[in-house]
């Protein structure tokens, strides 16, 4: 679903989010104060502005409070993340995402009025982390410290096997449930365990990391790769 979606700073990650947004269909403006960063941004969003937002008159020139969403992208400076994310409530936004460089300033944020607090840096370390033991996982999102969702491609291991066979299915020892399964431009939801597995396939799983990591272990060793 399109959204209006504005992202105040464009540094490394307000940069990254803002151009994904866009990508992903969304009306973007993005704002910084750094005119390079203005200039850098502008071919990858709807609109982008250079200005100052922790400064309510700029905020309303903007018509932020049209905006549906509002992501507080900038983090370094906690008293400016802390003053936009006061002033978007204040001027109407519906929802207000802040992003938060440790535990304290994220309290702060949601004390304040803050819808969501994120902290990239910080789930980013997590992911990197379980990637180093996933490593056939192609993505994954933590969800606790040992259990999250994964993506995995049909490795050739697995091509030309049942889900049965490879033990996934909450049914199985390991407990792997295969959330999707897609295949070209099908998406098959919770997939059976007689589902065969193609080459070109993608499956979205979720489960213990340690349980996969072994899961997958045994089933290369089998197909002896």
């Amino acid at each position: 679903m399109k959204g209006q979606i504005a992202v105040l700073g464009v540094g490394r990650f307000g940069y990254s989010l803002a151009s994904t947004l866009y990508e992903m269909g969304h009306d973007v403006m993005a704002m910084d104060i750094n005119e390079k960063r203005v200039q850098a941004i502008s071919p990858h969003v709807t609109h982008a502005v250079e200005g100052d937002a922790t400064d309510e008159a700029v905020l309303r020139d903007v018509g932020i409070k049209d905006f549906e969403i509002a992501i507080v992208a900038s983090g370094s400076a906690i008293e400016d993340s802390v003053l936009s994310t006061l002033l978007l409530k204040k001027l109407g936004v519906r929802h207000v995402i802040a992003r938060a460089i440790n535990d304290l300033h994220g309290d702060i944020l949601q004390k304040i009025g803050a819808d969501q607090v994120v902290f990239p840096q910080r789930d980013m370390g997590r992911k990197v982390a379980h990637g180093v033991t996933l490593i056939d996982v192609e993505d994954y999102i933590p969800l606790t410290q040992r259990y999250g969702v994964s993506k995995l491609p049909a490795l050739p291991y697995l091509v030309g096997k049942r889900l049965s066979e490879v033990r996934f299915g909450r049914k199985g020892e390991h407990g792997i449930a295969v959330l999707l399964l897609q295949r070209k431009n099908e998406i098959i939801i919770n997939p059976g365990e007689k589902e065969i597995i193609h080459h070109d396939d993608t499956l979205i799983l979720a489960g213990n990391d340690d349980k996969l990591a072994k899961l997958l272990a045994n089933a290369k060793k089998k197909n002896g790769s």
